[in-house]
């Protein structure tokens, strides 16, 4: 069964999502804070966040969102809203939302929305090829291609262009690059990620096209595949 986590700080409506969820033979654990919601997506695997955006105490639902995702959560989130202005609506989707429904929803709706995040997620994961943009990995091939070109890597250089794309859009940090491909603690005093970096770079960049890896000052590195 489906586990869906709902956050919602007023009872009555927290009520009424559960109860529509419920009603498809889905499963909720709920919580009413910003911080509930960061620890409970952290410490398991849900199916599908249900986020109000309104949220009391010093985490509002985009922060919390924000928050989600740093600590490489992929659970596909629906916003909450009452806010239906077009600009607070790519703010969501900016910070890591995958879908927004505005208040009030019709139940039905609801319901289409968090099974449609589901199902998509459930594609994902039995997919066997990655692919946004220029960018396309065979996960069981084990190989790559760039604006349709196979190119030829190195088993490193393919987990860390997977890792990259699974984040595509989103800065990775050096510490959760080495942590997550290497499997170690980072250390600050190796630059082995940046040289990493540099030999990719080198074998999936073309002069004549925009750099497809970015450094983020202070940060780490994004990819854009656009």
């Amino acid at each position: 069964m489906a586990t869906v986590l709902v956050v919602e700080d007023d009872p009555k409506s927290a009520d009424a999502i559960c109860s529509i969820l419920a009603d498809k033979g889905l499963s909720m654990v709920a919580v009413q804070t910003g911080t509930n919601a960061v620890l409970r997506a952290t410490e398991r695997a849900f199916d599908a966040i249900v986020l109000d955006r309104m949220l009391p105490g010093g985490i509002d639902g985009i922060g919390a969102l924000d928050l989600i995702r740093r600590s490489l959560v992929s659970t596909p989130v629906l916003i909450l809203s009452a806010h239906s202005a077009v600009e607070e609506r790519i703010r969501g989707l900016r910070a890591g939302g995958d879908d927004d429904l505005a208040k009030p929803f019709e139940p039905l709706g609801l319901a289409a929305r968090v099974n449609a995040l589901i199902q998509r997620r459930v594609a994902e994961a039995s997919a066997v090829r990655l692919e946004h943009g220029r960018v396309g990995i065979d996960l069981i091939a084990r190989e790559a291609w760039i604006d349709g070109v196979r190119v030829d890597l190195q088993p490193r250089e393919l987990l860390l262009l997977e890792y990259l794309l699974r984040h595509q859009g989103r800065s990775v940090t050096r510490a959760m690059i080495f942590e997550d491909v290497w499997g170690y603690r980072y250390d600050q005093r190796t630059n082995v990620i940046d040289v990493h970096v540099t030999r990719l770079r080198r074998k999936i960049e073309r002069p004549d096209r925009p750099a497809l890896i970015e450094m983020v000052r202070g940060t780490g590195y994004v990819l854009r595949c656009d």
